[in-house]
């Protein structure tokens, strides 16, 4: 397997970055800042968000961990009767822990080696030990990254022992997050209650427009005068997730259907990298059907 060359991103500092969800309440941000402040944490990147109408209080905060003086181990103990005052859900990581990417693929191939190209040149802070796809047209790619690909095709079995066999190989090596770069099937909702909002797609519409199949042809048949394309995270209801990232391009009565799928792919590569960057960075919240993202 390809192995990446000591990272860019491992010579920043270490820190650690705690995400928070909780209702909008006075003193919240001095209450955190001091106690960091008490066990001498140097605090880099501090960023908020107020949803006046849900009454929810979101924050991002990154610090340093050369002199912060609580263990990861010992951290959870040590937090949880203060964010019990504010009724915070929260959840803590940390920079040097690498999150295991598995990529689900079919035939179309843009988005996959768009991602691969990113984390060779060590753009991604992840480890990506595995490609799924339900076709073996992506193996040159994958030999040439050196990564295993596994098919899984249609035609071997129902869809529930293919999706059985997926779990299994996500389990054993490891894999955390899962990004469907342009992998056209739809997941069962007992596998995606296995990733809750650990599943990144890339849909190639400008959501919630022209859901489903063949967006771009949809765009075209009503003359649309901008495309886009969607990165959200998977749901139980198809296309409707949380949406994280979406970007446009201008179109005109002289682009054909080649046109729109030659400008969509640009698209497709810029949103999908950009989100699985920012989820990686720990740069999202969820809250219903919403994200927020700290850029």
């Amino acid at each position: 397997m390809f192995q990446k060359q000591e990272s860019i991103l491992s010579e920043n500092k270490k820190t650690a970055t705690l995400l928070i969800t909780c209702p909008d309440q006075l003193g919240l941000v001095a209450g955190l800042s001091n106690f960091l402040l008490r066990y001498s944490a140097n605090i880099l990147h501090a960023d908020q968000h107020i949803d006046g109408e849900e009454g929810l209080f979101l924050m991002r905060v990154e610090w340093d961990l050369a002199n912060f003086t609580v263990s990861r181990e010992h951290f959870s103990e040590i937090f949880q009767p203060f964010a019990a005052q504010y009724q915070m859900k929260w959840q803590l990581v940390y920079s040097e822990d690498e999150t295991r990417v598995a990529i689900f693929v079919s035939k179309t191939d843009h988005c996959l080696v768009d991602i691969l190209h990113r984390y060779r040149n060590q753009e991604l802070n992840c480890q990506i030990p595995i490609i799924v796809s339900n076709h073996s047209e992506v193996k040159k790619i994958a030999e040439f990254f050196e990564i295993p690909l596994f098919v899984i095709s249609n035609g071997s079995q129902d869809k529930l022992t293919r999706e059985r066999q997926q779990l299994e190989l996500l389990k054993k090596h490891q894999i955390k997050l899962i990004v469907l770069a342009r992998y056209m099937q739809i997941l069962s909702p007992e596998f995606v209650d296995q990733y809750p909002n650990q599943i990144i797609n890339i849909h190639h519409s400008f959501l919630p427009a022209f859901i489903g199949a063949k967006p771009y042809h949809q765009a075209f048949e009503r003359g649309v005068k901008l495309i886009g394309a969607t990165s959200h995270y998977v749901t139980k209801d198809l296309d409707e997730g949380p949406i994280i990232a979406q970007d446009v391009a201008r179109i005109t009565h002289r682009d054909s259907i080649d046109d729109l799928l030659r400008k969509g792919r640009d698209l497709e590569k810029l949103v999908l990298s950009r989100t699985l960057r920012w989820h990686l960075e720990n740069r999202i919240l969820n809250y219903g059907k919403k994200t927020v993202v700290f850029e």
